[in-house]
């Protein structure tokens, strides 16, 4: 069987930073660090950082007083950094640097007078974390139709704002849609979306002329994995999102002469050869890395963090 890589795959800068993140803060200050929510969606790399000593809570009330506490990649919303002030507690933010430039357009375009919508998935936490920066009203809308559905006069001074896991193509409908609904719109350069995201769809969307399955490694509910299955199952492949080799159906491979494999972008790559390895157990694989795009950008640790 021939199996075939994408490029790029896996770990964005931003995954890699809030994972540095909690590393170092344990390494630092020794555990326990608590982590508010799954700092990536990756149950793997979150069972890693508990064996470290990483404790994960949903709610601050959770962490004891004076407890280094670290926000997740996906950002939180105002009040939370409030109640964290408020409990004294040392807070690392994790935060991926897209996202706060996300909030930073979003609060621009308050200060401008605009009504902003967000486009984005519902109970997804960055989604929740970006509304609770914005100190207004956001409007949230996840498909043409809720766009169609919107009360506001035409005329209404709008701006809209995305989520970092949704890609250009992901999103052009909606934003379309909203160009035709309101006369008076803003919105961020295109080039302003999550490269990572683009990427990695890009990649699939190249994976999936060569290939007779797909293989996308990732978590249930992680937003932009899920997003590369129905990537490859829109281009006519069958495709399906698994968390390692132990998921794998040797039923999907059958028939399959090309099997395309990728990750999601908190998917760390132990996962993707631990798939290849289950392939093995089935038959001989050969492996190869499909050329694209290099990824080479890096963010900074927060100041207290940094190497001396």
């Amino acid at each position: 069987m021939e199996v075939y890589l994408a490029q790029p795959r896996g770990f964005c800068a931003g995954v890699v930073r809030a994972i540095e993140i909690v590393e170092r803060a344990l390494e630092k200050y020794g555990p326990p660090v608590y982590v508010r929510h799954e700092i990536v969606h990756n149950k793997y790399v979150v069972e890693s950082l508990k064996n470290k000593g990483a404790i994960f809570v949903e709610e601050l009330s959770e962490v004891p007083p004076k407890a280094v506490t670290v926000f997740s990649a996906h950002g939180v919303a105002r009040s939370v950094e409030e109640e964290a002030a408020a409990r004294d507690l040392p807070v690392l933010n994790a935060t991926c640097p897209l996202v706060t430039k996300v909030h930073n357009q979003g609060k621009r375009y308050i200060t401008r007078g605009r009504t902003l919508i967000l486009i984005g998935h519902a109970g997804h936490p960055e989604v929740e974390g970006t509304m609770g920066q914005v100190p207004a009203p956001v409007l949230l809308v996840q498909s043409v139709q809720e766009v169609t559905a919107l009360t506001l006069p035409a005329d209404t001074p709008v701006a809209y704002i995305t989520q970092t896991t949704l890609s250009v193509d992901d999103t052009k409908d909606i934003i379309a849609a909203l160009q035709t609904r309101f006369t008076d719109i803003q919105g961020p350069d295109i080039r302003d979306i999550c490269y990572a995201t683009q990427n990695r769809q890009s990649a699939v969307r190249d994976l999936s002329k060569l290939v007779d399955v797909i293989l996308v490694v990732g978590a249930a509910n992680s937003s932009n994995s899920n997003r590369l299955r129905e990537i490859g199952t829109e281009a006519g492949v069958a495709s399906y999102l698994i968390a390692d080799g132990s998921e794998l159906n040797p039923e999907w491979l059958k028939n399959a002469r090309t099997v395309g494999i990728t990750a999601g972008a908190s998917a760390p790559e132990v996962l993707v050869d631990d798939v290849i390895e289950a392939m093995r157990r089935i038959g001989p694989v050969k492996v190869q890395v499909l050329p694209g795009r290099e990824e080479n950008i890096e963010f900074r640790l927060p100041a207290q963090l940094a190497a001396s």
